[in-house]
């Protein structure tokens, strides 16, 4: 290890470390918790695709940033040892790339107020793209963003195209820079780079004809051959609007969710001849709006779009059929119990009904209450967008079970806080209730037996500082299912 340099802090930004993997490079360097990463053999480190990128070679040379001083170290890597450096955020430049739309749908531009600060950021950014599924646009990229994607292969990618028409795509994004998304879906194919797009259809914006269009634009894009990259998937979506919206969208009618259903579905055939997959995927949304059957999980053809609203009421169901069975053949009943679930409204007919048949099996008394959105409005359905407030005080007209359980999806955030800042411990507290977490019925078997790891009793100290007063002065999603 030798001494570099000394250098102003706020010259340079890099990668700070919370955690060393024991028997890694890192913990052989003695690198630590605090210490900033800015380079790699000579490549400084924007985010965590370059650190995967650069420490794939046996020797390494790191420079790290230690207490405002510049610190080089080396070592030689085994093949299979990791770096193991653990950081505060994937992204080291800025924290995350933002988005240069104004969708007249965007939900950052339908929030009320008093919710989480992150609710108003408006990310559209590559990185998490590829790290973490999230669907971007590529309005924003520069020509280092597409140079990195294409060096280092950036994929598969999740890109927002809404409509394949270029200048209806702008007038759809408000954004008159867009370019040509088949241009930009061409050459990304052309480096082999796999791409999951979405349309979000809007009422007589991008439904009809447009979809046609757009849906057999995409299809020309399909790979064909495993080699190459392309088009893989088309995920249709119906637009979510919430009483703040100010724009003169409008959701779907059943009659109209119902055409859009059939149309789509019409098509899975023909590709799935095309290409041997079905390739255009509706979301579960639009299956129980219109009262449906949901597909079979094999109709999603091996793709992982769940965080899309794709398959997760199948989930439910097809892990429900497993855990009745072993309820069934459970020998020693725990107690039963009083049991109250909280669900969006989308969802909450398949629950009740799979509840009744969990109450049948295991004794307890199941009451499920479903929770308008009065915050965002009551076009919103789905479970990831309910407010903790809107618990708290329905709940408190219909009254609580011995066991309150919550959409773990209420608080998919870091901080295990609601879209309104609050934890399933305040929850607990307020109601002198246990709260437990879950996505499925076999969670609240888990916590009936005390296996559950997300359960939160009363009586102790709330997880923040939160003011529960705000909840009266007023104030994205998941899809439809129980978390």
């Amino acid at each position: 290890m030798a001494l570099f340099q000394e250098i102003d802090p706020e010259t340079f930004s890099g990668g700070r470390i919370v955690g060393i993997i024991p028997g890694s490079v890192a913990a052989d360097l003695d690198l630590r918790p605090g210490d900033e990463l800015l380079a790699i053999n000579g490549q400084a480190v924007e985010d965590i695709i370059d650190v995967q990128f650069y420490s794939a070679e046996e020797e390494l040379e790191l420079v790290i940033r230690r207490n405002d001083v510049i610190l080089q170290f080396e070592a030689e890597r085994n093949y299979h040892q990791p770096l193991g450096l653990e950081f505060a955020h994937p992204t080291f430049d800025v924290d995350i790339r933002r988005c240069t739309n104004l969708c007249e749908f965007c939900f950052v531009l339908q929030m009320g107020p008093h919710y989480r600060r992150t609710l108003y950021v408006k990310d559209d950014d590559y990185r998490y793209s590829f790290l973490f599924g999230h669907y971007v646009t590529l309005t924003n990229l520069n020509d280092h963003d597409w140079w990195r994607i294409e060096t280092m292969r950036l994929s598969p990618l999740y890109v927002s195209v809404h409509v394949t028409d270029t200048e209806r795509r702008r007038r759809f994004l408000r954004n008159q820079n867009a370019g040509d998304i088949l241009e930009q879906l061409r050459w990304l194919a052309e480096r082999h780079i796999e791409v999951h797009t979405q349309l979000v259809i809007v009422p007589g914006v991008n439904d009809g004809e447009w979809l046609a269009r757009s849906i057999q634009e995409l299809a020309e894009l399909w790979p064909g051959d495993e080699e190459y990259g392309g088009v893989v998937s088309v995920s249709v979506v119906p637009v979510g609007l919430t009483k703040h919206h100010k724009y003169g969208m409008r959701p779907h009618t059943v009659a109209e969710a119902a055409q859009t259903l059939d149309f789509v579905e019409s098509l899975q055939s023909d590709f799935l001849d095309r290409f041997g997959i079905r390739f255009i995927y509706p979301t579960d949304e639009w299956y129980l709006v219109t009262g449906r059957e949901v597909p079979t999980l094999e109709a999603y053809d091996g793709h992982e779009l769940h965080e899309n609203g794709l398959g997760m009421v199948r989930a439910f169901l097809d892990d429900w059929e497993v855990v009745s069975k072993e309820i069934a053949d459970t020998r020693q009943m725990p107690a039963p119990q009083t049991l109250t679930l909280a669900t969006a409204a989308l969802f909450a007919p398949t629950l009740r009904n799979k509840a009744a048949e969990f109450a049948a099996l295991t004794g307890c008394d199941v009451k499920v209450v479903t929770i308008r959105n009065e915050k965002l409005g009551e076009t919103i359905t789905v479970s990831g967008l309910l407010n903790a407030g809107d618990v708290i005080n329905q709940l408190r007209e219909s009254g609580c079970g011995d066991l309150v359980v919550l959409p773990r999806v209420m608080f998919d955030h870091p901080d295990i806080i609601s879209l309104d800042n609050i934890s399933p411990q305040d929850i607990a507290n307020q109601f002198n209730r246990t709260v437990a977490l879950a996505d499925s019925l076999g969670d609240v078997w888990d916590a009936l037996l005390g296996k559950s790891k997300v359960m939160y009793r009363p009586g102790v100290a709330p997880a923040g500082t939160i003011d529960l007063k705000v909840l009266g002065n007023g104030s994205n999603g998941s899809t439809a299912h129980f978390s």
